[in-house]
């Protein structure tokens, strides 16, 4: 008996869950309060003096609390699973313990625990004894621990789905009311009036961007100088265009074995693309085979110039401000239950972000690595 309680008291102490609980609750708590900032700001916008700007940082705030929210339902997700799992492997181990704790509830005296060797033996007994009891309190406390902590984690499962679901509509209500502001808008700067003749026997004598960008000074008309804030002593911290993670660096060859001197991002279906800087749009439309395409110019010799939108917002020579929208991606919003599928998956695996954005930077019409401009891409 005292070598089976004495073998118990090493199986049983197991470290607790409290950390990584606290850690994936506050997660999935942080993001569900993001949700709720954006579903704010979405009311707000109509009030908004600029009900552009207001829908911009909306839509984005949307966008950034729905990845977060897919993050912390993916964290919940394998924590549940984690614990299911410890719990069914253990089931054996639990019955032994619940079998003990019964032996020694029924006991009823401490007769049972004396030694035939004596004071001394029995003595020793009792420490075991105190030792398991410890021990016992330990493991099912423990137990206790996870099994709240998966009553806590499938609330958590439970709740999200409305959660998200709200969340869709939103950022869905958001991009909406945004195209129709930005339709409406009127009050924008212009650097030039582009000639459409132009524009188009440009589109056609070209072959490759380079040739285009060359001539992209030739298609306007009344071009008049802008003082817009230098973009060059901000190199390597100016922020990205759209939420998304790079598929593609700089060169790199795709499947096909083409290399192009940009980079290419992933991102999920109509993610918001918007201007890092303040910047002239020198270009939006179809262009060669990239898709429709949005070129800025931030200062003279620089370009930003980004293909593969679905959707392209303003038109050639308006003056944008820092953060302004110019166009949507492509492909469509995932229904609820695509979403909760991707949440499972691991964040990692780029689940979900089936569209793809090429970035290219080019000064005096030479192409740089653009992990050279933009923030957070240098390593």
């Amino acid at each position: 008996m005292l070598r089976a309680l004495a073998l118990l008291a090493v199986v049983i102490a197991l470290p607790g869950a409290g950390r990584a609980q606290d850690d994936t609750v506050q997660a999935a708590t942080r993001a569900a309060e993001q949700l709720d900032r954006a579903i704010t700001l979405l009311d707000a916008a109509e009030e908004a003096p600029d009900r552009v700007a207001a829908l911009t940082e909306t839509t984005r705030a949307f966008e950034s609390g729905l990845a977060a929210m897919r993050e912390g339902l993916r964290q919940v997700s394998a924590r549940e699973a984690v614990l299911s799992r410890d719990l069914q492997a253990r089931e054996g181990e639990i019955a032994r313990l619940l079998g003990t704790l019964q032996v020694m509830g029924g006991a009823g005296s401490p007769v049972v625990f004396l030694h035939p060797a004596g004071p001394v033996g029995t003595a020793r007994s009792a420490m075991i004894v105190a030792d398991v009891s410890r021990g016992l309190d330990e493991r099912a406390a423990s137990l206790r621990a996870k099994l709240d902590e998966v009553r806590v984690l499938r609330e958590l499962q439970e709740s999200a789905a409305a959660r998200l679901s709200e969340g869709l509509r939103g950022v869905q209500q958001a991009r909406t009311d945004l195209s129709k502001a930005v339709a409406e808008r009127t009050d924008l700067p212009r650097k030039f009036t582009e000639d459409p003749i132009k524009t188009a026997l440009l589109i056609a004598s070209t072959e490759t961007l380079s040739a285009f960008a060359s001539g992209l000074t030739d298609i306007g008309d009344d071009e008049r100088a802008v003082d817009l804030p230098t973009v060059r002593d901000r190199k390597g911290d100016i922020p990205l265009p759209v939420l998304g993670r790079v598929l593609r660096g700089f060169k790199e060859a795709d499947a096909a074995g083409i290399t192009r001197p940009g980079m290419v991002l992933a991102t999920r279906p109509r993610a918001i693309v918007t201007s890092p800087t303040a910047a002239t749009i020198r270009y939006r439309g179809p262009l060669l085979n990239l898709g429709n395409v949005m070129i800025l110019e931030p200062e003279p010799g620089i370009l930003f110039v980004f293909a593969g939108l679905d959707v392209v917002y303003g038109g050639s020579g308006d003056i944008l401000p820092a953060g302004a929208p110019v166009g949507l991606m492509g492909g469509r919003d995932p229904d609820l239950g695509a979403v909760l599928s991707v949440a499972d998956a691991s964040e990692d695996s780029g689940s979900g972000r089936s569209e793809t954005l090429y970035v290219e930077v080019r000064q005096d019409n030479v192409p740089e690595d653009p992990a050279a401009w933009f923030r957070g891409m240098k390593d």
